[in-house]
C-alpha cells in the first residue's frame, strides 16, 4: 500500500458514474467528510442510542453520540502523531506532507465519528437480537430463507451475522438519501478507512482479527470493490483503520467505568480494588496510571475533593492517565508494525500488542463483569430485546405485503422510513433476491431507530 492511493479523494459516486466538476472549497476534500458526518441525521440520533446503559435519565452518563466525539477527538491526535511521525520518516511524498499528515488526521477523526453508526437500539444487545430474530424463524421455519441460497451462503449469513459495522457501511454509502443514492457521498479514503473488517459475513474467519466479523453485506459487494481498487488495500486493512479501532478501545474500555462510578454502580476505592484484583499478574501500567490520578487531584492550588465528588474525580484522572499512556503505547506498535502493517500482513490489534495491553484488557474485565452485567443493565437490555423481536414481528409482516396481499401489510409498510423504502425499491434492479431485499428494509429501519423511538413505537404498536 502507498499513501498516495490510501488518500485518494474520489468520491462513491464518482466510481459509478461520470465525476462532475466540483465547486471551489476552502476545504479538503477529506474536511467536507467530515463536516458531512457532523450534520448528517444518523449522528445526531446516537445522542438516543445508548453507549452502555439504555434509556439512562442521568445527563452526565455517555450515549452513543458522546462515545462518538471522544472516539473522534483522541482518533484525530492519534493520527497526527502517526502523520507527523511519517513526515519525519520521510516516508509521505514529499512535496505533499504536511497535506498528508492532514488528511491522515482529518480521516480519522471522521471515522472515529461515524464508526457506530450502524448500531441498532440498546447497543449490542439489539444488535444480538436481531441476529437471535432470524435465528428463531429459521428454527420455527427450515424454509424461512428459501430463495437466498444455502444456510452457509452469503446471503443468509448477512442476517444470521447481522453486524454494525458493515451496517454501518451500508448507511453512510445508501441509506443517508440526500439528492441521489449515494449516502452520505464520502472520498474512497474515508470509507476505506472506515471498514473495521474485511471479510464478507461467509468467510468470517476467527483466526484473524480483521477477519472475525462481517465487514460488509452482500448489497455493498461491489461498492467494496471499487473502493478497494481505488485506494489499493486489496482485501487488506486501511492503516488509518488500526488508529481508530485502537481508539475506540481504549475509549469505551476506561470510560465505561468511569460512568460506573457517575452511576453509583461502585465509588473509586471499590473500583481501583477491583483493577488490582482483575490484574493477574503486578500491573506496572496500571499502578501508573494510579499514581498520576492521584497527583492529578491533589496538585497544588487543587480544591480538596471528599465522597461523592472525590470518587468522580479520581474516576475522571484515572480515565485522562489511562487514555493517555494507552495512546501512546498504541502509537509506538503502529510504528513498530508499520511494514507489515502497509504490506497488508498485520492482523493484530495495536493496543493488544502494546504496553498497554494489560491495562485495557483489566478495564474491559472489570467492565464486562461489574458493568454491563449490573442488574438495571440486564433489565433493561431483557426489555430492548423484547422491544426489537416484537417490532421485527410487525414489519416483517409489512416487507412482505407483496406476499400477504393484505391492507394491514400495505399500511405497515408505509409507516417504515421512507428513505429506506426508496433503497428498498431503487435495489430492485441490483440482482438481490427479493426476499433478501426485504429482510434487510426490516434491518434498516429497525437499526435506525433511537432507544427513545423503539420503545414508544412498541407501546403504540403493542398497546403496551
Amino acid at each position: 500500500m502507498e499513501w498516495k492511493k490510501l488518500l485518494s479523494d474520489k468520491r462513491i459516486r464518482d466510481l459509478f458514474k461520470k465525476p462532475e466538476p466540483r465547486k471551489k472549497d476552502q476545504r479538503t476534500e477529506f474536511e467536507r467528510d467530515y463536516d458531512r458526518a457532523i450534520f448528517c441525521t444518523p449522528l445526531r440520533r446516537l445522542h438516543d442510542k445508548a453507549q452502555v446503559f439504555p434509556l439512562e435519565p442521568n445527563d452526565s452518563v455517555r450515549r452513543r453520540l458522546t462515545h462518538s466525539l471522544e472516539v473522534s477527538t483522541v482518533a484525530r491526535d492519534m493520527g497526527r502523531a502517526v502523520g507527523r511521525w511519517l513526515e519525519e520518516e520521510d516516508i509521505l511524498e514529499k512535496d505533499q506532507a504536511e497535506e498528508q499528515t492532514r488528511a491522515i488526521e482529518t480521516i480519522a477523526a471522521t471515522c472515529g465519528l461515524i464508526h457506530d453508526l450502524g448500531t441498532p437500539p440498546f447497543g449490542h444487545a439489539g444488535e444480538t437480537a436481531i441476529r437471535e430474530w432470524f435465528e428463531n424463524k429459521l428454527k420455527a421455519d427450515k424454509n424461512f430463507f428459501k430463495g437466498l441460497g444455502q444456510r452457509v451462503g452469503p446471503y443468509v449469513q448477512d442476517f444470521l451475522r447481522f453486524d454494525s459495522n458493515a451496517q454501518t457501511l451500508r448507511l453512510i454509502s445508501k441509506l443517508q438519501v440526500l439528492s441521489d443514492l449515494y449516502g452520505l457521498n464520502f472520498t474512497c479514503a474515508t470509507v476505506s478507512a472506515a471498514c473495521k473488517y474485511t471479510v464478507a459475513s461467509d468467510k468470517v474467519d476467527n483466526k484473524y482479527h480483521d477477519r472475525s466479523k462481517p465487514g460488509y453485506f452482500s448489497s455493498e459487494n461491489e461498492l467494496v470493490k471499487l473502493v478497494r481498487g481505488e485506494t489499493g488495500i486489496g482485501c487488506s486493512r486501511n492503516p488509518i483503520t488500526f488508529i481508530v479501532e485502537a481508539c475506540d478501545d481504549i475509549v469505551y474500555s476506561v470510560v465505561d467505568l468511569e460512568d460506573a462510578v457517575s452511576k453509583k454502580i461502585f465509588g473509586w476505592e471499590v473500583l481501583k480494588d477491583r483493577l488490582i484484583k482483575a490484574s493477574v499478574n503486578s500491573n506496572p501500567v496500571l499502578n501508573e496510571c494510579f499514581v498520576d490520578a492521584e497527583k492529578m487531584i491533589k496538585k497544588p492550588g487543587a480544591v480538596e475533593l471528599e465522597g461523592k465528588s472525590r470518587d468522580e474525580g479520581m474516576a475522571q484522572a484515572f480515565r485522562v492517565c489511562a487514555i493517555s499512556v494507552a495512546v501512546s503505547a498504541a502509537i509506538t506498535t503502529f510504528k513498530d508494525r508499520y511494514e507489515s502493517v502497509m504490506e497488508g500482513k498485520y492482523h493484530g490489534e495495536l493496543v493488544e500488542d502494546s504496553r498497554a495491553a494489560s491495562l485495557i484488557k483489566t478495564c474491559k474485565d472489570v467492565g464486562l463483569e461489574d458493568v454491563y452485567r449490573a442488574e438495571p443493565n440486564l433489565r433493561l437490555e431483557i426489555m430492548g430485546r423484547r422491544i426489537i423481536h416484537d417490532l421485527m414481528d410487525i414489519f416483517w409482516e409489512g416487507a412482505e405485503r407483496d406476499r400477504n396481499q393484505t391492507r394491514f401489510s400495505e399500511k405497515i409498510f408505509s409507516l417504515m422510513s421512507r428513505n429506506y423504502r426508496i433503497v428498498f425499491e431503487n435495489a430492485a434492479n441490483s440482482g438481490l433476491p427479493e426476499k433478501y431485499r426485504c429482510m434487510q428494509l426490516v434491518t434498516d429501519y429497525i437499526s435506525g431507530m433511537t432507544d427513545t423511538f423503539a420503545r414508544e413505537l412498541h407501546k403504540q404498536l403493542t398497546n403496551g
